[in-house]
């Protein structure tokens, strides 16, 4: 099964697919934004000269703050979403989510202080989490069975062009644009986040066919039926799997942007660059660091499909984890030069940011229909709730350092640890390949 299967999709099926790639693209583009601005909008709102060794201590700090509330806020809007999306239905409870994560980033670039932007985050927070298992759950229940796994992959894919969109738009504003104006130049970057409410134009005017009847049950049922015995096993498979390889993104991906604009500074002052100059080069390392680990995360999460249908989801997740650690652990052990350190991003990107593809399948197939938007919501984002403590050590480590990008490598690569343990749990989790999707008998399909 590959991707050029998906032609085999109606027109009704394309167009929900299309809304949840959108949606999922621009979710990670609106989250990832404060990390990129991080290191021109923590000094500006806290009153610290730019580049200074206070300015990278505290960019280091606050990143970790920010990401951590992020993942907190994510956590609770994805449970929330994601039960609304079993009693209101899959596409309302998407518009919803997309509508309050574009709204919460765009009044982040008006923030005159540090707690406005932290209070716009967690509003943000609450659209972004709903999004990822709502429209993963829309096109499980949409496409035929046997294209589940491609249509999943594919959903997946808009995950890193969203982060390399972010990557684009920061460098071509705060690099090209407008280099001899950092203080100023994150917040255009940050209104950029508005532009997802055009998806919500798209959800509103297209047609998305019948849905399946919507559940009866309350938040606290629906939770309790997550852990009843028929679906304890599967709800600990997911959070734990989901868990470990939300931790790990989290802490790379949080502090790869500080890493490639600390390496950058570094290697404009041993070429004796100050002022524009020195900024535009920092820009252009952020830049890069963060095109290796998207162009990495997409082709590991094409690979999905064959890896899946040949060594099934234990399969799948043992290969990506066992990789992810070692590519951690080759990428920032060593003393590589900066653009070697730059490129072998690559890899952690293939490993740790491919495997959400793999997600996207598993976690729909792990429950019945009445839970499964509450039940993939669930799982996921209990996930960035414990999540949210690895981006908060790596920061608050690595702001205590003499050198904050040294120290956030080496915080990476203690972290390794984790997917390596995620490999010894693997053969005990829920095994789905080959599973129907149980969908009720009264869903239409479009």
């Amino acid at each position: 099964m590959r991707l050029r299967d998906l032609s085999q999709l109606t027109a009704t099926q394309w167009r929900i697919v299309l809304a949840a790639w959108l949606g999922w693209g621009f979710d990670v583009f609106d989250a990832l934004l404060v990390n990129f601005v991080a290191p021109h909008a923590i000094p500006t709102l806290l009153g610290l000269p730019i580049g200074s060794a206070e300015a990278r201590a505290a960019t280091a700090e606050w990143t970790g703050i920010l990401t951590a509330l992020l993942l907190v806020g994510w956590a609770v809007g994805g449970l929330w979403v994601g039960h609304l999306a079993d009693r209101w239905g899959r596409r309302r409870a998407l518009l919803l989510a997309i509508t309050v994560y574009a709204l919460g980033t765009g009044a982040s670039a008006l923030a005159p202080n540090l707690t406005v932007l932290v209070l716009c985050r967690l509003v943000a927070s609450i659209g972004l989490g709903g999004e990822f298992a709502t429209g993963s759950t829309l096109i499980a229940e949409s496409v035929p069975g046997h294209l589940r796994l491609p249509a999943a992959a594919f959903l997946q894919t808009a995950s890193p062009l969203g982060l390399f969109l972010a990557t684009l738009v920061t460098w071509l504003v705060a690099g090209v644009f407008m280099p001899g104006d950092p203080e100023h130049s994150w917040r255009y970057v940050l209104a950029t986040g508005v532009i997802p409410i055009l998806i919500v134009l798209l959800l509103r005017r297209g047609h998305f066919g019948a849905e399946r009847a919507p559940s009866r049950r309350s938040l606290p049922s629906a939770l309790a039926r997550l852990f009843a015995p028929e679906l304890r096993a599967a709800t600990g498979s997911a959070v734990a799997m989901a868990a470990i390889g939300l931790i790990t993104w989290w802490s790379c991906n949080a502090f790869l942007p500080s890493i490639g604009f600390g390496l950058g500074q570094a290697a404009a002052h041993a070429r004796g660059l100050t002022g524009p100059d020195a900024v535009r080069l920092a820009e252009s390392f952020k830049a890069s660091i963060g095109v290796w680990f998207n162009w990495g995360g997409l082709f590991g999460a094409l690979l999905t499909v064959p890896i899946a249908e040949r060594l099934g989801r234990r399969g799948l997740f043992a290969l990506y984890f066992g990789v992810g650690a070692l590519s951690i652990l080759l990428a920032f052990a060593p003393q590589w030069s900066a653009e070697t350190t730059l490129r072998l991003t690559f890899i952690i990107g293939l490993a740790i940011y491919g495997i959400f593809a793999g997600f996207a399948f598993y976690l729909p197939e792990l429950f019945p229909a009445d839970v499964r938007g509450v039940g993939a919501g669930f799982s996921y984002n209990i996930g960035r709730l414990l999540a949210a403590a690895g981006p908060f050590i790596v920061g608050a480590y690595s702001a205590h350092q003499t050198d904050p990008t040294a120290g956030a490598m080496h915080a990476l690569v203690v972290l390794a640890a984790l997917p390596l343990g995620a490999v010894l749990l693997t053969p005990f989790i829920v095994e789905t390949r080959g599973r129907p999707l149980d969908v009720d008998a009264d869903t239409p399909r479009p």
